[in-house]
C-alpha cells in the first residue's frame, strides 16, 4: 500500500471519530429538548461511525501500516430547531461520501485494488447513510409540526437498535 494511500486511510479514522462527535453532539441536543427518541437515534449513529473508524483502524493494521492518530475536532454544529441537526447530518453524510469518493479514487489511480475492494463496503454504507439522513427530513417535514405526530416519530426513533457492522476483514 502506498504511503499516499495509508495516510488518506489515517485522515478518514479522523472523520469517522468525528463524525461520532458530531451525532454525539446531536443526540445530546435532543435529550436536552425532552426528544429521547431522537437522542437515541443519534447515539446509535455515533456507535456506528465509531465502528467505520475501527474498520479502517483495522484494515491498516492488517496490511503493515502503522496508524497515525490525530487529534479530533470539537463539533461546531449549532441548532435552533428540532430539524436543524437532521438537515446538518445530510449535509455532513454529504460531506463524508465526498471523503470516501476521493480515497476511492485514489487508490484507483495507483491501482490498490485490495483496498477498492475494502471500500466497496464504505461506497454502499454512505449510500444508505444519506438515504437514512434524507428520510428523517422527509418524515420531520411531514409530521414535526403536529405534537401527535412528532410523538410518534420520536418513538420509532427510540426503537432504533445498535447493529455491528457485516465487513468482514
Amino acid at each position: 500500500m502506498e504511503q499516499a494511500i495509508s495516510r488518506l486511510l489515517d485522515d478518514q479514522i479522523n472523520k469517522e471519530f468525528y463524525s461520532a462527535y458530531l451525532y454525539l453532539d446531536m443526540a445530546s441536543f435532543y435529550q436536552a429538548k425532552g426528544m429521547d427518541g431522537f437522542a437515541n437515534w443519534f447515539e446509535v449513529q455515533a456507535k456506528e461511525e465509531q465502528d467505520h473508524a475501527l474498520l479502517i483502524y483495522r484494515y491498516l493494521q492488517n496490511n503493515g501500516q502503522a496508524v497515525v492518530l490525530q487529534p479530533i475536532a470539537k463539533p461546531d454544529h449549532a441548532s435552533a430547531s428540532l430539524a436543524d441537526p437532521l438537515r446538518a447530518s445530510l449535509e455532513h453524510e454529504r460531506y463524508i461520501t465526498s471523503r470516501i469518493d476521493a480515497l476511492y479514487g485514489a487508490a484507483q489511480a495507483a491501482g490498490d485494488y485490495r483496498t477498492l475492494q475494502f471500500l466497496d463496503w464504505f461506497v454502499k454504507e454512505q449510500g444508505e447513510e444519506e438515504k437514512n439522513a434524507a428520510d428523517l427530513i422527509t418524515k420531520m417535514e411531514l409530521f414535526g409540526s403536529d405534537a401527535r405526530g412528532l410523538y410518534l416519530l420520536n418513538g420509532e426513533m427510540k426503537a432504533r437498535v445498535y447493529a455491528a457492522p457485516s465487513l468482514v476483514l
